[in-house]
């Protein structure tokens, strides 16, 4: 009985996300209740986000949003990399929340 043997590792090059986010940063005018929800009740819109991607909704509460955003961006196929990430949530978190928001709407 011969047994092949695997000498390199295979790669995903048909899986490099291509796109990008459906909307801006500051896009906030093109869904009024998520930037109203995002802007005077960031915590209220993280368990949203979370929760209406399937996660549980304390996951905003323990701070996996940037967890979230880059799973997110992967399984969307949205460009970016993790630093980017942690970035954007750190420095613009309601804006970075209602973006995922309305991302998490059209892809539903």
């Amino acid at each position: 009985m011969s047994q092949s043997v695997v000498t390199q590792q295979p790669t995903s090059s048909n899986m490099q996300p291509t796109g990008d986010w459906s909307s801006g940063r500051f896009d906030c005018f093109s869904d009024c209740g998520i930037c109203l929800l995002g802007t005077f009740c960031p915590l209220l819109m993280t368990c949203y986000v979370a929760k209406q991607y399937g996660e549980n909704c304390c996951l905003g509460l323990v701070g996996g949003m940037t967890a979230l955003r880059t799973h997110m961006r992967l399984s969307y196929g949205i460009q970016g990399t993790i630093c980017k990430d942690a970035l954007s949530m750190c420095f613009c978190t309601p804006c970075e929340l209602c973006r995922m928001a309305r991302e998490i709407k059209i892809h539903s």
